[in-house]
């Protein structure tokens, strides 16, 4: 498999430090409000890649955090009157309502930063037993970025170009040694929560959060590092600073990172007030069909949201999921010869083929979706000739299902037709047999009342939720 690593700038063959074995980790929300779709798409990228890599026979430990302190966290308790814990249990519980509706896989570790305090400070203590940060009274600890030989190597910014700030809340040169330097603990103020440490109550700057709970949980050196293109700088950025510094090894060996989603040309942002929540698109669309519309797109480029492109995506969607309804109702029913079986295999191996070098070529999930959509256009072919096997049509079935899992995409129904339904189906199958259609019209208009619809085919009728 090859990634393009956002370090070098190009792709590099994906080579884990331990054979079979992939340490990975991701950035996760922020928890004061429903995540939005610019959110989502790391979410869901990095779900794909570590299902794929399992697909590919790696054990993967992957590593998900949430941010449960932040500026942005002391403002919404405040103003709402309750405290940060309660904003983060709250938006913690919803988080979990929209990755499982995009069905992203619980992560093997997602701690939060307010439970790894521990390695949060440890890691500040080597910095400052270093002479690599230092104290600011009255504000806090600070990473002095001249110290780091390398600083800059990701995003390929120089020294000499960083204003004051470098994303943190201490925007003014006072008190720093370089306007790029960064807080990794900042003093209590009041009405903030605070944790004691050896230079003064307080709490972690944003960085230091994510260098220590990787280092608590995959160790002081991992495979893949993952997240927006927005956190290149000055989050990811300073990762690297704080974790080589503190450890002196190679942080990350390989950077991957996802382009933004955009709405009219702009980047899908909260400051921008251009956002729409996944909780929102849900109202609209099923959770399918947007991490569909997320694949859609290689991982790497824009992708432009709007209802006539989530649309496109449903009905993308739809046509596998058709398919593979199409295929259960006629296993066990079709009287093909077999004749068609040798065409169909060879279909078959071919989009397995196309799929893996696809994803192979840095998680290419959008030509990896067209090689689906090669298999589904052959597979209907061969179910209407009606020249396959039952044992054709079903290796079609489990590669379509096999496929489409890898991408976390499912194309089963989960809920079954009510025996109700069923009944009526088999009432009306009755009375067209005794060629009474009257009847078998008036069961037919029951059984769309009930929400679902019966279509007459060769191999009996096929029912469907409406």
């Amino acid at each position: 498999m090859k990634i393009f690593n956002t370090l070098t700038r190009q792709k590099e063959e994906f080579k884990p430090m331990v054979e079979g074995h992939v340490k990975m980790y991701a950035c996760g929300p922020t928890v004061y409000n429903y995540f939005h779709l610019g959110n989502a798409r790391p979410f869901v990228t990095f779900d794909t890649l570590r299902r794929y890599l399992e697909y590919r026979g790696y054990t993967v430990e992957f590593c998900q955090n949430f941010t449960d302190i932040d500026d942005k966290m002391i403002k919404r308790a405040n103003e709402e009157g309750v405290t940060v814990k309660d904003i983060a249990e709250r938006y913690i519980g919803e988080y979990y309502v929209d990755a499982e509706g995009l069905n992203c896989k619980k992560p093997t570790y997602q701690p939060r930063a307010t439970e790894s305090m521990d390695a949060i400070i440890s890691l500040v203590q080597t910095l400052m037993d270093k002479g690599i940060a230092y104290v600011i009274e009255g504000d806090g600890v600070y990473y002095d970025v001249t110290k780091f030989a390398g600083y800059g190597k990701l995003s390929h910014y120089k020294l000499e170009d960083l204003v004051a700030g470098g994303g943190e809340r201490k925007a003014s040169y006072e008190g720093k040694k370089n306007p790029g330097d960064f807080a990794i603990w900042k003093f209590k103020k009041e009405g903030e929560p605070f944790w004691p440490s050896p230079w003064g109550d307080g709490r972690p700057g944003w960085h230091i959060e994510c260098s220590a709970m990787i280092k608590k949980h995959l160790g002081d050196t991992i495979d893949i590092h993952g997240g927006g293109k927005d956190l290149i700088f000055p989050h990811h950025e300073n990762e690297i600073a704080q974790s080589e510094a503190a450890n002196g090894c190679t942080f990350v060996n390989y950077w991957m990172h996802n382009a933004f989603v955009n709405v009219d040309g702009e980047k899908m942002s909260k400051s921008l007030g251009n956002f729409f929540t996944i909780r929102d698109i849900a109202a609209h669309f099923p959770y399918q069909v947007i991490r569909f519309f997320i694949l859609s797109g290689h991982y790497r480029m824009p992708i432009n949201f709007s209802d006539e492109l989530l649309k496109s995506a449903q009905n993308g969607l739809a046509r596998i999921t058709t398919c593979v309804k199409n295929l259960k109702f006629v296993i066990g029913k079709n009287q093909g010869d077999g004749s068609g079986d040798e065409a169909l295999y060879a279909v078959i191996s071919k989009a397995g083929d196309e799929f893996i070098s696809c994803m192979d070529d840095d998680l290419n999930t959008a030509d990896a979706i067209t090689a689906i959509f090669n298999l589904v256009r052959e597979t209907n072919t061969a179910v209407g000739t009606g020249n396959c096997s039952d044992k054709a049509l079903k290796a079609a079935l489990d590669k379509l299902i096999e496929l489409t899992d890898v991408l976390g995409i499912e194309t089963e129904e989960k809920s079954d037709i009510p025996q109700e339904v069923t009944d009526l189906v088999a009432k009306r199958a009755e009375a067209k047999k005794a060629k009474d259609y009257a009847l078998a019209d008036s069961i037919r208009e029951q059984i769309t009342s009930l929400g679902y619809s019966v279509k007459d085919t060769a191999n009996g009728p096929q029912v469907e939720k409406i």
